[in-house]
């Protein structure tokens, strides 16, 4: 007899996949618990083999719970597809879009944008989460978002890149601190420095971790902030340097006592890059958003938005 998939145990499996945890999945599927456990079990019995690996830390997919949730994402991306196509005809139809993105994007560029195309789309929802820039592909690439803006320019099975930003970090200190004395300054340098920086979930938290990692030094956090704005003014407090960037630099530098410092490694430079997959045409919708985004790319190089004096 065929198996019958029922579009809830669907979209449970994807929850269950993301978060890692039943117990969580079955919340983001507003499922109790108990509820979601047999369903997932009556799913197994049918398809006469094992979905998840169940432990004391939660769950993990099996082979064949990760093929089940790959089709799945693409079961559901469909629906949403087609949601998309007919929304103008449709009353009451949301359309939603998944959108990952690093910490210079979520903070600096899209926001303005997102505001925008939401005023224009009342009837659109956005998700945006903040992640590094590898896995903004990898999330672009599994389907589990639908448009990334990254620092790579490659990578990802079936994923298409378009030009987007520039994205330059700067080292930010205290009007008189001892780095301010130098034209330009290495990573490396900055590393005998306390550091002040965005809470450890951001994608930037970890990139300078990273960083540091690299070249085999312990980076010594301070104090851990929320913004850039808050983290200028305990800079400017001598609390700590912070690495940011440069747009968000020079803005507070406008009102806060702050000095900016350029980064000689060649990662304070990046392009970045808006990213989808290429084989699945995006719903008109998200497409509009990605068309935004373009366009605001394409402000942003013109030679009238660069009069500012502020770097991209």
């Amino acid at each position: 007899m065929a198996t019958r998939f029922d579009l809830t145990d669907m979209q449970l499996m994807v929850n269950v996949a993301g978060a890692m945890s039943l117990t969580k999945g079955a919340e983001r599927t507003f499922l109790s618990v108990p509820a979601a456990s047999n369903r997932v079990k009556n799913l197994e019995d049918h398809l006469g083999t094992e979905l998840l690996y169940r432990g004391s830390q939660g769950v993990t997919l099996t082979p064949s719970g990760e093929v089940f949730v790959r089709h799945a994402r693409t079961v559901l991306r469909q629906l949403e597809h087609l949601r998309g196509d007919i929304q103008e005809y449709a009353q009451g139809v949301k359309g939603r879009v998944r959108v990952y993105a690093n910490t210079t994007a979520v903070n600096e560029f899209i926001p303005a944008l997102l505001g925008r195309y939401l005023v224009a789309h009342p009837d659109v929802n956005v998700e945006l989460r903040e992640r590094l820039s590898y896995q903004v592909v990898r999330a672009v690439a599994e389907g589990v978002a639908d448009i990334g803006i990254t620092a790579q320019g490659s990578g990802g099975a079936g994923v298409r890149y378009l030009p987007y930003r520039t994205d330059r970090l700067v080292l930010v200190t205290c009007e008189d601190h001892p780095l301010t004395r130098l034209a330009s300054c290495g990573f490396e340098q900055a590393l005998d420095y306390d550091f002040v920086s965005l809470f450890e979930s951001s994608a930037i938290h970890s990139f300078l971790l990273k960083a540091a990692e690299d070249l085999g030094r312990v980076l010594r956090f301070r104090v851990e902030v929320g913004n850039f704005e808050a983290a200028c003014r305990l800079i400017a407090a001598r609390v700590g340097i912070g690495v940011i960037p440069a747009s968000a630099a020079y803005r507070h530098a406008r009102g806060i006592p702050i000095r900016i410092v350029p980064i000689e490694d060649a990662w304070s430079l990046r392009e970045l890059h808006i990213c989808m997959r290429d084989a699945e045409p995006l719903p008109a919708f998200a497409q509009e958003l990605v068309d935004l985004l373009v366009a605001d790319a394409a402000a942003a190089r013109d030679p009238a938005a660069e009069a500012s004096g502020a770097p991209a």
